[in-house]
């Protein structure tokens, strides 16, 4: 018989982790791959440093903007339909993108590329909890992180090669057949999973739970609001002023929105997993991890292609070494969950990311860093952010009730996001600041070491402005072994649920309660 309070019983749920694990492969091969091709993409298609900025950016603002609301419909009417969904049209966008004519062609289907990504990264997690019992479910969740760990050393391989040999389509290229062969491959091993027993409950007056609407556009418009306050560089490329706006607008709609959210009946996020002290602390420390670690590629990448000289695939092989990394801690997490605490396990992580950003930002120099030099530092950044993501994701999955996990899962994906993003945009923002426009162009096309600049000290510039970026995100990740260690020693899923479970206000006729 199935767990309670979980999802339909399936013989052999392991089926169920290779089909998504192909579409986890198709979106973080496309996502990983895309830093290394961003020079040769600028190059041939001319695009500005504003547009190459927004190649990036813009995909992370959209998958940022709904995934939180993803979650929620996921709840309403099914994993299954919504994960598919978001497999067709990614994979559809993905075809698309690779036909670009334009740099504004390209930017539009990333957008849409965006939305069908939202969505598998919302469901992923959750269906994998659905169908895993809570004694292996650890271990799944550590091997789903392995396999987005393979997608990424994979990624800025395969783009590098994809990009020497066919040009940068030909990242676009490898990733349609991905794409299709996981639409068929969850199509027959999915589980159909209904929506969830409180989202399908009849009310006295017979009507199914609504969607919050309201809160859904609030959401939509505050995460967009915040994603460009938080891309200055990209945002006053439009309008000075722009970024400020922005910056108002994020804190007048998060008022709304939190107002709105303790009124409704049905709220797009429930208030009661946020009152959770051990749900807040895991969200907080994902955010941190997400802003210490993830820029740390494309800073690598951009200081062997500008500075060094590397061709995309050198630059490529060059990274490999963060995700050989997160694949090698990631999967031994997993186990470790039995043996030591979340607590522990998620420090660890945080201080190994640490001592990697910092090492890597000592080795950089105005000309290209041999392989094995920085390659132990990428290492270590990689296996810090495998030994954190697995336990802090297991802990906050079994900490809700079934029917809010897609609710629970968005939430951190799109706290995770948002970290992504912030982290890309320090990164683009920071190792540009006070170059000169015609060496700023350089850097985004790669070609910073041929410009006569030397003399003028841009190329030394550069690569300060990438050590000082480096030693900002050690700071964070610091910051974020602070926070973990303020996690409860008694942090574990039975005693979380617990706690939320206590959390729930009495029934009331105007106040809806966490099933």
């Amino acid at each position: 018989m199935p767990e309670e309070g979980r999802g339909p019983a399936v013989r052999d749920p392991r089926r169920v982790f290779a089909a998504t694990a192909v579409g986890v492969v198709a979106v973080f091969l496309n996502m990983s791959g895309l830093a290394v091709a961003l020079p040769t993409i600028t190059r041939e298609l001319g695009a500005d440093p504003g547009q190459a900025d927004w190649i990036l950016l813009g995909y992370m603002l959209v998958t940022t903007a709904l995934i939180l609301v993803f979650g929620r419909i996921a709840d309403l009417v099914g994993r299954r339909r919504l994960y598919l969904a978001g497999l067709v049209v990614f994979t559809a966008a993905t075809g698309l993108a690779a036909l670009s004519p334009s740099a504004e062609f390209l930017l539009a289907a990333r957008v849409v590329q965006a939305v069908g990504a939202a969505a598998v990264i919302t469901n992923n997690t959750a269906l994998l909890t659905d169908v895993f019992p809570a004694r292996t479910l650890g271990r799944a969740l550590g091997w789903n992180v392995t396999v987005a760990a393979v997608a990424q050393v994979a990624g800025p391989v395969v783009g590098g090669a994809a990009t020497e040999l066919l040009g940068w389509r030909g990242l676009f290229v490898v990733c349609v057949p991905i794409g299709l062969v996981a639409v068929v491959a969850s199509v027959l091993v999915v589980p159909r999973t209904p929506p969830s027993a409180g989202s399908t409950a009849r009310r006295s007056g017979g009507n199914r739970e609504p969607f919050d609407l309201l809160g859904a556009l609030l959401s939509m418009a505050m995460l967009t609001a915040l994603v460009l306050t938080l891309t200055p560089g990209a945002t006053a490329t439009v309008a000075g002023w722009l970024p400020w706006a922005c910056g108002g607008a994020t804190v007048a709609l998060s008022a709304v929105f939190v107002l709105v959210q303790a009124r409704r009946p049905y709220p797009l996020v429930d208030v009661a997993l946020l009152r959770t002290r051990a749900i807040a602390l895991v969200l907080a420390a994902v955010f941190v991890n997400a802003v210490s670690s993830y820029a740390v590629v494309l800073l690598a990448s951009s200081h062997e292609q500008a500075a060094g000289g590397a061709t995309s695939l050198e630059a490529g092989v060059l990274v490999t070494p963060v995700a050989v990394g997160t694949l090698i801690t990631s999967a031994a997490a997993g186990s470790l969950l039995g043996r030591f605490t979340p607590r522990a396990l998620t420090t660890a992580g945080m201080v190994v990311t640490a001592c990697g950003l910092l090492g890597f930002s000592l080795t950089l120099s105005p000309t290209a860093v041999p392989f094995w030099t920085v390659a132990p530092f990428l290492f270590l950044v990689g296996a810090g952010t495998g030994l954190f993501m697995t336990p802090s994701t297991s802990a906050l999955m079994l900490s809700v009730p079934t029917d809010r996990r897609g609710v629970a899962n968005g939430l951190r994906s799109t706290t995770q996001n948002v970290g992504y993003l912030l982290s890309t945009a320090l990164a683009l923002a920071g190792t540009t600041a006070g170059l000169s426009e015609p060496a700023q162009h350089a850097a985004y096309e790669g070609t910073l070491n041929t410009l006569n600049v030397l003399a003028s000290g841009e190329l030394s510039r550069f690569v300060a402005n990438i050590r000082v970026t480096g030693f900002v995100l050690t700071g964070i990740a610091v910051a974020g072994g602070v926070i973990c260690l303020a996690f409860p020693t008694s942090l574990r899923a039975s005693r979380t649920t617990e706690a939320v479970t206590n959390t729930r206000p009495e029934p009331a006729t105007t106040r809806r309660t966490l099933p």
